[in-house]
Protein backbone atom coordinates (compact mmCIF):
# COMPACT_ATOMS: atom_id res chain seq x y z
CA UNK A 1 0.00 0.00 0.00
CA UNK A 2 1.40 3.67 -1.17
CA UNK A 3 1.51 5.75 2.24
CA UNK A 4 0.43 9.37 1.81
CA UNK A 5 0.50 11.49 4.82
CA UNK A 6 0.15 15.22 5.15
CA UNK A 7 3.45 17.29 3.41
CA UNK A 8 2.74 20.59 5.42
CA UNK A 9 3.20 18.16 8.84
CA UNK A 10 6.77 17.65 8.10
CA UNK A 11 7.14 21.30 8.18
CA UNK A 12 5.23 22.06 11.59
CA UNK A 13 6.32 22.73 15.10
CA UNK A 14 3.53 22.09 16.98
CA UNK A 15 2.56 23.74 20.85
CA UNK A 16 0.23 22.21 22.73
CA UNK A 17 -2.39 23.96 24.62
CA UNK A 18 -4.75 23.35 27.44
CA UNK A 19 -7.31 25.85 26.88
CA UNK A 20 -9.11 25.78 30.30
CA UNK A 21 -5.07 26.98 31.28
CA UNK A 22 -3.36 28.97 28.87
CA UNK A 23 -4.99 32.61 28.97
CA UNK A 24 -8.20 33.87 30.18
CA UNK A 25 -9.91 36.71 28.01
CA UNK A 26 -11.40 39.72 29.30
CA UNK A 27 -14.14 39.35 26.63
CA UNK A 28 -15.42 35.88 28.38
CA UNK A 29 -13.92 37.03 32.11
CA UNK A 30 -16.45 39.93 32.20
CA UNK A 31 -19.59 37.57 32.18
CA UNK A 32 -18.55 37.40 35.86
CA UNK A 33 -17.87 33.66 36.02
CA UNK A 34 -16.46 31.51 39.33
CA UNK A 35 -13.36 30.65 38.82
CA UNK A 36 -10.24 29.69 40.34
CA UNK A 37 -7.70 32.50 41.01
CA UNK A 38 -5.17 32.14 38.04
CA UNK A 39 -1.81 31.52 40.33
CA UNK A 40 -3.33 28.90 42.51
CA UNK A 41 -2.02 25.48 42.37
CA UNK A 42 -4.47 23.51 40.31
CA UNK A 43 -6.80 20.69 41.37
CA UNK A 44 -8.92 17.97 39.35
CA UNK A 45 -12.00 20.03 39.33
CA UNK A 46 -11.08 23.81 39.49
CA UNK A 47 -12.12 25.79 36.41
CA UNK A 48 -9.32 28.90 36.04
CA UNK A 49 -11.02 30.30 33.17
CA UNK A 50 -8.87 30.06 29.67
CA UNK A 51 -10.90 30.28 26.78
CA UNK A 52 -10.35 30.01 22.78
CA UNK A 53 -10.40 34.19 23.09
CA UNK A 54 -7.12 34.16 25.16
CA UNK A 55 -5.48 31.88 22.62
CA UNK A 56 -6.61 34.17 19.73
CA UNK A 57 -4.77 37.05 22.11
CA UNK A 58 -1.53 35.79 22.30
CA UNK A 59 -1.36 34.05 18.39
CA UNK A 60 1.75 36.59 18.02
CA UNK A 61 3.33 34.90 21.19
CA UNK A 62 2.79 31.81 19.54
CA UNK A 63 4.24 33.45 16.14
CA UNK A 64 7.13 34.66 17.77
CA UNK A 65 8.34 31.56 19.10
CA UNK A 66 8.14 29.95 15.47
CA UNK A 67 5.12 27.90 16.25
CA UNK A 68 2.67 26.86 13.32
CA UNK A 69 0.59 24.27 14.16
CA UNK A 70 -1.71 23.87 17.68
CA UNK A 71 -2.69 20.50 19.14
CA UNK A 72 -5.70 21.84 21.25
CA UNK A 73 -6.59 19.51 24.00
CA UNK A 74 -10.35 18.82 23.93
CA UNK A 75 -12.68 21.67 23.22
CA UNK A 76 -16.32 20.97 22.63
CA UNK A 77 -18.90 21.43 25.52
CA UNK A 78 -18.10 18.89 28.55
CA UNK A 79 -18.32 19.10 32.30
CA UNK A 80 -14.49 18.56 33.30
CA UNK A 81 -11.89 21.24 32.93
CA UNK A 82 -9.75 18.36 31.04
CA UNK A 83 -12.99 18.51 28.88
CA UNK A 84 -12.73 14.64 28.23
CA UNK A 85 -15.90 14.05 29.60
CA UNK A 86 -17.97 15.09 26.50
CA UNK A 87 -21.44 15.72 26.25
CA UNK A 88 -22.23 17.87 23.24
CA UNK A 89 -20.16 16.30 20.37
CA UNK A 90 -21.39 19.58 17.80
CA UNK A 91 -21.03 22.63 20.08
CA UNK A 92 -17.67 24.21 21.32
CA UNK A 93 -18.05 24.72 25.41
CA UNK A 94 -19.54 27.74 26.20
CA UNK A 95 -17.22 28.45 28.70
CA UNK A 96 -14.20 28.43 25.99
CA UNK A 97 -16.33 30.55 24.27
CA UNK A 98 -18.40 28.52 22.11
CA UNK A 99 -18.17 28.35 18.42
CA UNK A 100 -17.65 31.67 17.59
CA UNK A 101 -14.73 31.37 19.51
CA UNK A 102 -13.42 28.77 17.54
CA UNK A 103 -14.55 30.03 14.46
CA UNK A 104 -12.28 33.61 15.31
CA UNK A 105 -9.44 31.13 16.55
CA UNK A 106 -9.35 29.33 13.13
CA UNK A 107 -9.73 32.33 11.17
CA UNK A 108 -7.10 34.33 12.77
CA UNK A 109 -4.39 31.18 13.03
CA UNK A 110 -4.95 30.36 9.20
CA UNK A 111 -4.28 33.76 8.40
CA UNK A 112 -1.30 33.58 10.32
CA UNK A 113 -0.22 30.22 8.50
CA UNK A 114 -0.73 28.31 11.96
CA UNK A 115 -2.93 24.97 11.62
CA UNK A 116 -5.22 23.64 14.49
CA UNK A 117 -5.52 20.45 15.69
CA UNK A 118 -8.44 19.85 18.32
CA UNK A 119 -8.91 16.66 20.56
CA UNK A 120 -11.11 13.65 19.20
CA UNK A 121 -12.50 11.82 22.34
CA UNK A 122 -14.51 8.86 20.49
CA UNK A 123 -14.08 6.06 22.57
CA UNK A 124 -15.82 7.28 25.52
CA UNK A 125 -18.73 10.34 26.19
CA UNK A 126 -19.90 11.88 29.68
CA UNK A 127 -22.73 10.73 31.96
CA UNK A 128 -24.30 13.76 30.94
CA UNK A 129 -24.60 13.31 27.36
CA UNK A 130 -28.10 13.15 25.82
CA UNK A 131 -27.72 9.99 24.58
CA UNK A 132 -26.68 7.86 28.09
CA UNK A 133 -29.23 10.51 30.34
CA UNK A 134 -32.12 9.20 28.29
CA UNK A 135 -31.47 5.34 29.18
CA UNK A 136 -30.91 6.37 33.10
CA UNK A 137 -34.50 7.95 32.47
CA UNK A 138 -36.03 4.73 29.95
CA UNK A 139 -34.17 1.63 30.97
CA UNK A 140 -34.89 -0.71 27.95
CA UNK A 141 -37.55 1.50 26.37
CA UNK A 142 -34.94 4.18 25.55
CA UNK A 143 -34.07 3.98 21.84
CA UNK A 144 -30.68 4.77 23.13
CA UNK A 145 -29.94 1.78 25.16
CA UNK A 146 -27.42 0.06 22.73
CA UNK A 147 -25.21 3.01 22.15
CA UNK A 148 -23.40 1.88 25.55
CA UNK A 149 -22.76 -1.28 27.26
CA UNK A 150 -25.64 -1.43 29.88
CA UNK A 151 -26.05 -4.23 32.70
CA UNK A 152 -29.59 -5.98 31.44
CA UNK A 153 -30.40 -6.26 35.45
CA UNK A 154 -29.84 -2.24 35.72
CA UNK A 155 -31.93 -2.02 32.32
CA UNK A 156 -34.90 -4.05 33.91
CA UNK A 157 -34.94 -1.66 37.16
CA UNK A 158 -33.85 -4.74 39.68
CA UNK A 159 -30.95 -2.43 40.97
CA UNK A 160 -30.37 1.42 40.56
CA UNK A 161 -28.06 3.14 38.62
CA UNK A 162 -24.29 3.79 39.93
CA UNK A 163 -23.48 6.70 37.61
CA UNK A 164 -23.31 8.60 40.84
CA UNK A 165 -21.96 6.07 43.11
CA UNK A 166 -22.82 6.19 46.61
CA UNK A 167 -20.37 4.61 49.45
CA UNK A 168 -21.49 0.85 48.50
CA UNK A 169 -20.28 1.35 44.78
CA UNK A 170 -17.42 3.23 45.04
CA UNK A 171 -16.26 0.35 47.33
CA UNK A 172 -16.97 -2.39 44.80
CA UNK A 173 -15.13 -0.36 42.53
CA UNK A 174 -12.24 0.43 44.93
CA UNK A 175 -11.77 -3.50 45.44
CA UNK A 176 -11.49 -4.18 41.79
CA UNK A 177 -14.88 -4.76 40.32
CA UNK A 178 -15.34 -3.87 37.12
CA UNK A 179 -18.09 -0.59 36.44
CA UNK A 180 -20.14 -3.31 34.61
CA UNK A 181 -20.81 -4.85 37.47
CA UNK A 182 -20.84 -1.80 40.16
CA UNK A 183 -22.45 0.62 38.59
CA UNK A 184 -24.15 -0.88 35.92
CA UNK A 185 -22.89 0.01 32.47
CA UNK A 186 -19.10 -0.18 30.61
CA UNK A 187 -16.90 2.75 31.49
CA UNK A 188 -13.43 4.29 30.82
CA UNK A 189 -11.00 2.33 33.38
CA UNK A 190 -14.24 1.61 35.31
CA UNK A 191 -14.64 5.83 35.93
CA UNK A 192 -18.00 6.30 36.27
CA UNK A 193 -18.22 9.85 34.79
CA UNK A 194 -16.80 8.32 31.26
CA UNK A 195 -19.62 5.41 29.97
CA UNK A 196 -17.72 3.77 27.30
CA UNK A 197 -19.17 3.73 23.36
CA UNK A 198 -20.92 0.75 22.04
CA UNK A 199 -19.47 1.57 18.22
CA UNK A 200 -20.45 -1.83 17.33
CA UNK A 201 -23.92 0.05 16.60
CA UNK A 202 -24.44 1.34 13.22
CA UNK A 203 -26.00 4.86 14.54
CA UNK A 204 -22.83 5.05 17.02
CA UNK A 205 -20.69 4.94 14.56
CA UNK A 206 -22.58 7.26 12.27
CA UNK A 207 -22.57 9.91 14.86
CA UNK A 208 -18.83 9.70 15.53
CA UNK A 209 -17.81 9.78 11.94
CA UNK A 210 -20.80 12.64 11.39
CA UNK A 211 -18.95 14.86 14.12
CA UNK A 212 -15.26 14.14 13.18
CA UNK A 213 -16.70 15.65 9.82
CA UNK A 214 -18.58 18.24 10.91
CA UNK A 215 -15.45 19.94 12.50
CA UNK A 216 -13.00 19.22 9.76
CA UNK A 217 -15.67 21.20 7.23
CA UNK A 218 -16.09 23.89 9.93
CA UNK A 219 -11.99 24.53 9.46
CA UNK A 220 -10.08 21.88 11.62
CA UNK A 221 -6.47 20.96 9.96
CA UNK A 222 -7.23 17.30 11.81
CA UNK A 223 -7.68 15.53 14.82
CA UNK A 224 -5.51 14.22 17.76
CA UNK A 225 -7.62 11.03 18.84
CA UNK A 226 -7.87 10.27 22.09
CA UNK A 227 -7.25 6.60 23.36
CA UNK A 228 -7.90 5.29 19.94
CA UNK A 229 -6.36 1.46 20.23
CA UNK A 230 -9.56 1.81 22.70
CA UNK A 231 -11.66 1.35 19.94
CA UNK A 232 -10.56 -1.63 18.67
CA UNK A 233 -12.21 -1.97 15.01
CA UNK A 234 -9.94 -0.94 12.21
CA UNK A 235 -12.55 -1.00 10.22
CA UNK A 236 -14.01 2.03 12.14
CA UNK A 237 -11.15 4.32 11.62
CA UNK A 238 -10.38 3.20 8.26
CA UNK A 239 -13.97 4.97 7.18
CA UNK A 240 -12.85 7.79 10.22
CA UNK A 241 -10.14 8.20 7.84
CA UNK A 242 -11.90 8.26 4.50
CA UNK A 243 -14.55 10.59 5.63
CA UNK A 244 -11.90 12.99 6.91
CA UNK A 245 -9.46 12.96 3.77
CA UNK A 246 -12.67 13.11 1.60
CA UNK A 247 -13.31 16.64 3.55
CA UNK A 248 -10.01 17.74 3.91
CA UNK A 249 -7.19 15.68 2.21
CA UNK A 250 -4.50 17.14 4.25
CA UNK A 251 -6.46 16.48 7.26
CA UNK A 252 -3.61 15.09 9.98
CA UNK A 253 -4.82 12.09 12.56
CA UNK A 254 -2.77 11.80 15.19
CA UNK A 255 -3.58 8.34 17.51
CA UNK A 256 -2.97 8.22 21.12
CA UNK A 257 -1.74 5.37 21.40
CA UNK A 258 1.66 4.78 23.97
CA UNK A 259 3.25 1.25 22.43
CA UNK A 260 4.30 0.46 18.85
CA UNK A 261 1.75 0.87 16.73
CA UNK A 262 2.39 -1.16 13.20
CA UNK A 263 -1.12 -2.00 13.53
CA UNK A 264 -2.70 1.90 12.93
CA UNK A 265 0.45 2.94 10.37
CA UNK A 266 0.29 1.19 7.50
CA UNK A 267 -1.99 4.12 4.97
CA UNK A 268 -5.29 3.09 5.94
CA UNK A 269 -5.34 4.77 9.44
CA UNK A 270 -3.46 7.64 11.30
CA UNK A 271 -1.05 9.33 10.15
CA UNK A 272 1.01 9.27 13.07
CA UNK A 273 1.10 8.35 16.79
CA UNK A 274 2.06 10.21 19.57
CA UNK A 275 5.56 9.45 19.92
CA UNK A 276 5.74 8.23 23.58
CA UNK A 277 8.46 6.03 22.63
CA UNK A 278 10.68 8.14 21.58
CA UNK A 279 9.99 10.26 25.16
CA UNK A 280 10.58 7.48 26.68
CA UNK A 281 14.07 6.68 25.13
CA UNK A 282 14.61 10.47 25.72
CA UNK A 283 13.83 10.38 29.70
CA UNK A 284 16.18 7.28 29.86
CA UNK A 285 19.36 8.85 28.15
CA UNK A 286 19.33 12.27 29.60
CA UNK A 287 17.78 11.83 32.79
CA UNK A 288 17.93 8.08 34.05
CA UNK A 289 18.26 7.50 37.11
CA UNK A 290 17.49 10.80 38.44
CA UNK A 291 13.98 10.69 37.57
CA UNK A 292 11.73 10.58 40.34
CA UNK A 293 9.32 7.14 40.55
CA UNK A 294 6.27 9.24 40.01
CA UNK A 295 7.43 9.57 36.07
CA UNK A 296 7.03 5.97 35.92
CA UNK A 297 3.39 6.13 36.59
CA UNK A 298 0.32 7.10 34.17
CA UNK A 299 -2.67 6.62 36.93
CA UNK A 300 -2.46 3.43 37.81
CA UNK A 301 -0.38 1.80 35.02
CA UNK A 302 3.58 1.57 35.53
CA UNK A 303 6.35 2.44 32.65
CA UNK A 304 9.19 0.36 33.74
CA UNK A 305 12.12 2.47 32.96
CA UNK A 306 15.69 1.73 32.04
CA UNK A 307 18.78 4.42 31.92
CA UNK A 308 20.78 4.26 28.57
CA UNK A 309 24.45 5.31 27.14
CA UNK A 310 24.69 7.03 24.35
CA UNK A 311 25.35 4.05 22.66
CA UNK A 312 21.93 2.42 23.73
CA UNK A 313 20.17 5.36 22.79
CA UNK A 314 21.44 5.27 19.28
CA UNK A 315 20.39 1.57 19.10
CA UNK A 316 17.16 2.43 20.08
CA UNK A 317 16.54 5.26 17.88
CA UNK A 318 18.05 3.10 15.10
CA UNK A 319 14.89 0.43 16.32
CA UNK A 320 12.35 3.01 16.18
CA UNK A 321 13.38 4.33 12.79
CA UNK A 322 12.62 0.97 11.51
CA UNK A 323 9.30 0.17 13.04
CA UNK A 324 6.99 2.27 10.84
CA UNK A 325 7.03 3.54 6.94
CA UNK A 326 10.06 6.24 6.51
CA UNK A 327 7.13 8.58 5.29
CA UNK A 328 5.17 8.07 8.48
CA UNK A 329 8.98 9.01 10.52
CA UNK A 330 8.60 12.08 8.98
CA UNK A 331 5.49 13.09 10.34
CA UNK A 332 5.14 11.41 13.63
CA UNK A 333 4.21 13.79 16.74
CA UNK A 334 7.52 14.13 18.59
CA UNK A 335 6.84 15.41 22.28
CA UNK A 336 8.47 15.51 25.71
CA UNK A 337 5.75 16.31 28.07
CA UNK A 338 2.07 16.50 27.80
CA UNK A 339 -1.05 16.70 29.64
CA UNK A 340 -0.58 13.09 30.55
CA UNK A 341 2.74 13.36 32.47
CA UNK A 342 4.68 15.10 34.52
CA UNK A 343 6.51 18.04 32.92
CA UNK A 344 10.01 17.28 31.22
CA UNK A 345 12.23 19.89 33.54
CA UNK A 346 10.30 18.68 36.57
CA UNK A 347 11.09 14.84 35.50
CA UNK A 348 14.99 15.61 35.33
CA UNK A 349 14.99 17.13 38.61
CA UNK A 350 15.19 20.74 36.94
CA UNK A 351 18.27 19.96 35.08
CA UNK A 352 18.04 22.08 32.43
CA UNK A 353 20.69 20.71 30.26
CA UNK A 354 18.75 17.54 30.20
CA UNK A 355 15.72 19.82 28.82
CA UNK A 356 18.22 21.54 26.57
CA UNK A 357 19.44 18.57 25.09
CA UNK A 358 16.25 16.64 24.22
CA UNK A 359 14.92 19.59 22.41
CA UNK A 360 18.12 19.70 20.58
CA UNK A 361 17.44 15.93 19.27
CA UNK A 362 14.08 16.68 19.23
CA UNK A 363 14.69 19.72 16.87
CA UNK A 364 16.91 18.01 14.43
CA UNK A 365 15.08 14.53 14.22
CA UNK A 366 12.38 13.49 11.78
CA UNK A 367 8.99 14.16 13.15
CA UNK A 368 6.73 17.36 14.00
CA UNK A 369 8.21 18.39 17.16
CA UNK A 370 5.89 19.50 19.92
CA UNK A 371 6.25 21.97 22.85
CA UNK A 372 3.85 21.70 25.71
CA UNK A 373 2.65 25.37 26.59
CA UNK A 374 5.25 26.94 29.44
CA UNK A 375 7.34 24.59 28.69
CA UNK A 376 9.47 27.20 26.71
CA UNK A 377 9.76 28.98 30.05
CA UNK A 378 10.34 26.91 32.78
CA UNK A 379 6.96 25.71 33.97
CA UNK A 380 6.99 23.29 36.21
CA UNK A 381 4.84 20.53 37.73
CA UNK A 382 4.33 16.82 38.40
CA UNK A 383 1.78 14.21 37.66
CA UNK A 384 -2.31 15.76 36.94
CA UNK A 385 -3.13 17.82 38.08
CA UNK A 386 0.44 19.31 38.46
CA UNK A 387 1.48 19.05 34.66
CA UNK A 388 -1.74 22.01 34.37
CA UNK A 389 -0.72 24.87 36.07
CA UNK A 390 -2.07 28.07 34.43
CA UNK A 391 0.63 29.86 32.12
CA UNK A 392 2.18 32.62 33.95
CA UNK A 393 1.81 35.70 31.64
CA UNK A 394 3.96 37.92 33.79
CA UNK A 395 7.39 38.03 32.05
CA UNK A 396 8.96 38.19 35.45
CA UNK A 397 8.14 34.64 36.08
CA UNK A 398 9.65 33.59 32.87
CA UNK A 399 12.91 31.78 32.10
CA UNK A 400 14.16 33.92 29.03
CA UNK A 401 17.10 32.20 28.46
CA UNK A 402 15.49 28.97 28.25
CA UNK A 403 13.28 30.67 25.71
CA UNK A 404 15.48 31.81 23.64
CA UNK A 405 17.33 28.86 23.59
CA UNK A 406 14.04 26.85 22.15
CA UNK A 407 13.55 29.80 19.97
CA UNK A 408 17.21 29.75 18.31
CA UNK A 409 16.78 25.68 17.73
CA UNK A 410 13.25 26.26 15.96
CA UNK A 411 14.45 29.22 13.81
CA UNK A 412 17.42 26.61 12.73
CA UNK A 413 14.92 23.84 11.79
CA UNK A 414 12.85 26.05 9.80
CA UNK A 415 16.41 27.34 7.92
CA UNK A 416 17.48 23.98 7.20
CA UNK A 417 15.62 21.51 5.30
CA UNK A 418 17.27 18.55 5.51
CA UNK A 419 16.45 18.94 9.49
CA UNK A 420 12.60 18.70 8.17
CA UNK A 421 12.95 16.29 5.42
CA UNK A 422 15.77 14.58 5.29
CA UNK A 423 17.51 11.30 5.67
CA UNK A 424 18.87 10.31 8.58
CA UNK A 425 22.13 8.81 9.01
CA UNK A 426 24.19 7.56 12.65
CA UNK A 427 27.67 8.88 12.55
CA UNK A 428 29.03 7.93 15.67
CA UNK A 429 28.03 6.47 19.07
CA UNK A 430 29.87 5.48 22.06
CA UNK A 431 28.85 5.51 25.98
CA UNK A 432 28.75 9.68 26.07
CA UNK A 433 28.40 10.97 22.67
CA UNK A 434 25.96 10.51 19.91
CA UNK A 435 26.24 11.99 16.64
CA UNK A 436 24.17 11.92 13.43
CA UNK A 437 23.61 13.43 10.28
CA UNK A 438 20.42 15.12 8.01
CA UNK A 439 21.09 14.98 4.59
CA UNK A 440 18.57 16.45 1.71
CA UNK A 441 20.49 17.38 -1.95
CA UNK A 442 23.46 18.41 -1.17
CA UNK A 443 22.81 19.97 2.30
CA UNK A 444 24.36 17.93 5.37
CA UNK A 445 24.16 18.77 8.66
CA UNK A 446 26.11 16.86 11.95
CA UNK A 447 24.61 16.83 14.99
CA UNK A 448 27.13 15.71 17.74
CA UNK A 449 25.93 15.66 21.77
CA UNK A 450 27.58 15.07 24.85
CA UNK A 451 25.45 13.70 27.45
CA UNK A 452 28.53 12.91 30.01
CA UNK A 453 29.00 15.31 33.37
CA UNK A 454 32.32 16.67 31.82
CA UNK A 455 34.00 17.89 28.60
CA UNK A 456 34.77 15.47 25.38
CA UNK A 457 36.54 14.84 21.98
CA UNK A 458 35.29 13.21 19.02
CA UNK A 459 36.65 12.21 15.94
CA UNK A 460 33.94 11.49 13.24
CA UNK A 461 34.65 10.55 10.14
CA UNK A 462 32.62 11.95 6.73
CA UNK A 463 33.33 9.78 4.70
CA UNK A 464 29.98 7.84 4.79
CA UNK A 465 28.13 10.70 3.77
CA UNK A 466 29.76 11.51 0.42
CA UNK A 467 31.09 14.41 1.15
CA UNK A 468 34.34 15.64 -1.35
CA UNK A 469 35.13 18.65 0.79
CA UNK A 470 34.61 19.28 4.34
CA UNK A 471 34.31 22.72 5.70
CA UNK A 472 32.55 22.28 8.92
CA UNK A 473 30.20 25.67 10.37
CA UNK A 474 28.80 25.57 13.47
CA UNK A 475 24.87 26.30 13.16
CA UNK A 476 23.92 26.06 16.77
CA UNK A 477 25.56 25.69 19.97
CA UNK A 478 28.81 25.98 21.17
CA UNK A 479 32.06 23.90 20.86
CA UNK A 480 35.26 23.62 18.90
CA UNK A 481 35.18 22.05 15.55
CA UNK A 482 37.94 21.41 13.04
CA UNK A 483 38.67 19.39 9.56
CA UNK A 484 41.86 16.89 9.24
CA UNK A 485 41.34 14.14 6.38
CA UNK A 486 38.44 13.62 5.96
CA UNK A 487 37.34 13.48 9.85
CA UNK A 488 36.26 16.43 11.59
CA UNK A 489 37.36 16.79 14.93
CA UNK A 490 34.81 17.93 17.59
CA UNK A 491 35.51 19.15 21.46
CA UNK A 492 32.52 19.96 23.49
CA UNK A 493 31.94 20.68 27.25
CA UNK A 494 29.92 18.54 29.51
CA UNK A 495 26.31 18.02 28.84
CA UNK A 496 26.28 19.96 25.72
CA UNK A 497 25.92 19.64 21.52
CA UNK A 498 26.41 21.33 18.28
CA UNK A 499 25.09 21.61 14.65
CA UNK A 500 27.51 21.62 12.24
CA UNK A 501 26.82 21.81 8.51
CA UNK A 502 29.31 20.33 6.10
Amino acid sequence: MIVSTPEWVKDAVFYQIFPDRFARSKRLSEQKMRFQSWDLAPTPFDFKGGDLYGIIEHLDYLQDLGINAIYLNPITASASNHRYHTYDYYHIDPLLGGDDAFRELLDAAHDRNIRIIPDGVFNHASRGMWQFHHVLENGNGSPYVDWFYFNPDRLNGKKPWGAYPGRKEKHELRIGNDSFRAIGYAAWWNLPALPKFNTNTPEVREFLWGAAVHWIKFGADGWRLDVASEIDDDSFWREFRRRVKEVNPDAYLVGEIWNESQRWLKGDQFDAVMNYLLTEALIEWLIGRKAPSFVRKIGDWEKSYHPLNAQEFSDRIDYLNNLYDPEMNFVQFNLLDSHDTPRFLTAARNDESALKLAWLFLFTYHGAPCIYYGDEIGLTGGPDPECRKAFPWDEMKWNLPLREYIKSLIQLRKDHSSLRKGNYHKMYADRDIYAYARCLNDERIVIVINSANGSKKVDISLSQLGAQEIHPAILFGEGSVREESQMIKVKLSARSGVVLKI
